[in-house]
């Protein structure tokens, strides 16, 4: 299968969990793609590859990821925004400073990236971007009110591009995973009785894998979700259908 045949990607937060395996993905279905992220050693390597170490926050950098898209592959039309980060602590607890650092990372981020990337997208033929949000921004979670804030943001963040964009030929979605055995919830999965928790919460009795959220994204981005924008898809094994009051099973 072969659905990005041709076409040219950006994935940040590309050096592990849900960033490689969407490199992986869409390099495995004929896109050539730029992975960018701190620390590239985990960026997926091929041979229609290339790997940009920055902090996504940077706008400098988010341009020389366009840059280095048109340079080795001639041009970009997808874009993956994917880079995030997450801090603990109760409201009255967490310094103000940790929130500033979750929000630049996953809001102003993504903003700076989609403004860097729309020129070059434009002059594509069917542009996509995708997002990666969390069932975290559809509600509330105890203690994660800094995480809870930045993604509900990037879920309207997503909506009103895709208004803005929609005209030009981009589209814009995002995918909301829920728990997904990663780099970032390591912490979490070493918790036997949260991970359990979790997990009992889900009408699939499991955490997801990296994978599975590629495969959404894939779809978002992929000629197939041609009349798809605006969407927030939940990739969350059904927990964003649980009320909360009851664990299914």
């Amino acid at each position: 299968m072969n659905a990005h045949q041709g076409r040219v990607a950006i994935v940040t937060g590309a050096g592990s969990g849900i960033g490689a395996a969407t490199v992986e993905l869409l390099h495995s279905q004929g896109a050539s793609v730029v992975g960018v992220d701190l620390d590239i050693s985990g960026v997926p390597n091929g041979e229609r590859v290339a790997s940009l170490a920055g902090d996504a926050t940077d706008p400098a950098v988010n341009e020389a990821m366009v840059a280095l898209a048109v340079e080795r592959f001639g041009g970009l039309n997808t874009l993956v925004l994917n880079a995030g980060m997450s801090r603990r602590g109760r409201i009255d607890e967490l310094p103000i400073e940790d929130f500033d650092e979750v929000w630049n990372l996953n809001v102003r981020a993504v903003a700076l990236g989609i403004q860097a990337a729309v020129p070059t997208v434009e002059k594509s033929d069917g542009g996509a971007i995708a997002v990666t949000a969390s069932t975290s921004g559809l509600g509330g979670d105890p203690g994660m009110w800094a995480y809870n804030t930045s993604k509900g943001a990037v879920i309207n963040l997503v909506r009103a591009a895709a208004l803005d964009l929609g005209p030009r030929g981009i589209r814009v979605n995002a995918v909301a995973p829920g728990p997904t055995e990663t780099a970032m919830t390591e912490r979490i999965q070493g918790h036997e009785s949260i991970y359990e928790e979790l997990r009992r919460r889900m009408a699939l009795q499991r955490w997801g894998q990296p994978e599975e959220i590629a495969a959404v994204i894939g779809f978002l981005v992929s000629p197939a979700a041609s009349f798809v924008t605006g969407a927030i898809v939940p990739a969350d094994g059904g927990m964003s259908a649980n009320s909360g009051q009851f664990s299914p099973g």
